[in-house]
């Protein structure tokens, strides 16, 4: 039986600029898209000019002669093109996403004599078995996932949940410390009571 494998996406902190710099673009688009739409419900060309400044640029432009560019200018140009294209092509290659497999050995030592790994359902059994250790706890379900580790359980009574849930949660920290695993942010989660319990709810 294969078991399924959570896939995460690796993040960087340039992608949030790549991120900015699409929803620049893309208010640009929705702000000219707004002009085309004045222009078809036959509003007056001289007040869409003034709003967009299109009228302006387009003259600007379309009176450079060969003579209005020098060396310098081409120059400047051509750097600014170059600087933009690599600038904005390693954004893009950010933006690509680069999924991974959650689930992976845990490697506590790396000597000489070789490697020490720890694979991910040992840690799961380390913190399902303490968690089944409290008293109110009848059942536990653990996951790993590299960066964290979450344990769902289910107890006995739902009076003192939340006092349960601390009590349980030091458990697997303890565990995990006694056991030489590193501490990682644990999520406890309730999955349900005892089924002959289940009253206590209403």
């Amino acid at each position: 039986m294969m078991l399924r494998q959570r896939l995460r996406a690796r993040t960087s902190g340039l992608a949030l600029v790549g991120r900015v710099l699409v929803f620049l673009l893309a208010c640009a688009l929705l702000w000219y898209g707004a002009m085309l739409v004045l222009l078809a419900i036959k509003v007056a060309p001289g007040t869409i000019d003034q709003l967009s400044g299109y009228r302006a640029a387009f003259d600007a432009l379309a009176g450079l002669q060969e003579d209005d560019v020098g060396d310098t200018l081409r120059y400047v140009a051509a750097g600014a093109g170059l600087l933009a294209f690599l600038l904005f092509g390693y954004l893009a290659l950010k933006e690509i996403p680069r999924p991974y497999l959650a689930r992976h050995d845990l490697e506590l030592a790396n000597e000489d004599r070789g490697v020490v790994t720890v694979e991910p359902r040992a840690i799961e059994r380390v913190a399902e078995g303490a968690a089944a250790g409290h008293a109110a706890v009848v059942a536990t379900a653990g996951r790993y996932g590299g960066d964290d580790l979450s344990v769902g359980v289910t107890i006995r009574q739902a009076k003192h949940t939340a006092e349960t849930l601390r009590e349980v949660q030091g458990l697997i920290v303890e565990a995990l410390e006694r056991h030489g695993l590193p501490l990682v942010p644990i999520n406890l989660t309730l999955t349900g009571f005892e089924r002959r319990t289940r009253r206590e709810l209403n």
